[in-house]
């Protein structure tokens, strides 16, 4: 059966000082299905838009930010990651330059510069804790991950770098 996710980006803005990330606290919809979670930001890719240009459009929705510099730090599949057991295929940002100042919050939650050290003790999604190390880490090779996913737990991780 032919694979067809459902493609989105997701993104991590550094502060100018390197030191700290944009999330957001997903705490704004009791039906999101990342309530009390924290996440970057990003959604899906719309059919007449490349990843970057998607990428550029998700963080001027939601962090009302103009992006000037952004890094694929790789790619992961997420079979059965959705709320009803849709597949996803993400690209994954790091944005080390933009333009102006992120709000408090917005419709899916509070925004939230966050030191890079704590994230690990933040509620994150199981598998989000396998793969943020790699889009830190400085490596300049972009990471290729396959994150399966059964009823909202991650079932297996496999990654590779080119």
């Amino acid at each position: 059966m032919p694979y067809t996710p459902i493609l989105a980006t997701l993104g991590y803005v550094l502060s100018p000082d390197r030191s700290r990330v944009l999330l957001v606290h997903r705490n704004a919809r009791a039906d999101d299905a990342h309530l009390g979670k924290y996440n970057g930001l990003g959604g899906k890719l719309e059919a007449n838009e490349d990843v970057a240009a998607g990428m550029r459009r998700e963080l001027h929705e939601e962090a009302g930010i103009e992006v000037i510099s952004l890094q694929l730090r790789g790619t992961l599949s997420w079979p059965g990651f959705g709320k009803q057991g849709e597949d996803w295929f993400g690209f994954i940002f790091l944005i080390d330059g933009f333009k102006g100042e992120p709000p408090a919050r917005n419709a899916e939650g509070d925004l939230e510069w966050v030191p890079i050290e704590d994230i690990e003790r933040l509620n994150l999604w199981e598998g989000d804790r396998r793969f943020l190390p790699l889009v830190f880490d400085g490596d300049p090779r972009p990471f290729h991950g396959v994150m399966p996913y059964r009823d909202g737990r991650m079932q297996d991780w496999k990654v590779s770098r080119l």
